[in-house]
């Protein structure tokens, strides 16, 4: 199977706040963009998965139907972590106690009484495992940077939780709007 990764277009926020399950929508230039710059690069009529988060399923609607698939199927699995009370605050604002017990222990530490890593990692091998019964040649996933980075771990053939450590030990450089194809 071909897994192409894509991560949402950048979303209407502002710089330098934390908005892990917080959902927010996109500038249609910032969508256009995005469209424009992955349709020649996606298969057509593969099998589209989304996070049900706005900035996620505004570009698998309008990819899965310009590229002739069938409606995107939307996964919560696929969500970015919740990051409980730290939602929509600024990292400045966010305790610096918080943070250094957050980088102490990333696998388990739920910032902002959220999700852990490992919490998100777990949701992400099950529909890793999912996806590969369902033995398709092609799958179009348009996630997060951080379900990206479980999903790229998955390929590595980790257990749950080095997928998640490997996944918070990391630091990403995808870009919004950004394809990783990972062939399985």
């Amino acid at each position: 199977m071909h897994l192409y990764l894509v991560r949402h277009p950048r979303p209407i926020v502002a710089a330098n706040t934390c908005y892990g399950r917080t959902d927010l929508a996109v500038a249609a230039e910032e969508l256009a963009s995005a469209h424009a710059s992955l349709l020649p690069v996606l298969p057509r009529n593969a099998m589209v998965f989304s996070s049900p988060l706005r900035r996620c399923m505004d570009l698998s609607e309008s990819l899965a139907q310009t590229l002739g698939c069938a409606k995107p199927t939307y996964d919560e699995r696929l969500a970015e972590m919740h990051f409980g009370d730290w939602e929509m605050r600024t990292w400045d604002d966010i305790p610096r106690t918080a943070i250094d017990a957050w980088s102490n222990d990333m696998v388990e530490y739920q910032p902002g009484g959220g999700e852990s890593v490992m919490q998100v990692a777990q949701r992400v091998r099950a529909f890793r495992d999912e996806l590969t019964e369902l033995q398709i040649e092609h799958a179009i996933v348009i996630c997060h940077a951080g379900i990206i980075r479980l999903l790229a771990a998955c390929e590595h053939g980790l257990s749950v939780p080095e997928m998640a450590l490997y996944a918070a030990q990391k630091p990403h450089k995808i870009r919004y709007g950004e394809l990783l194809v990972v062939d399985c």
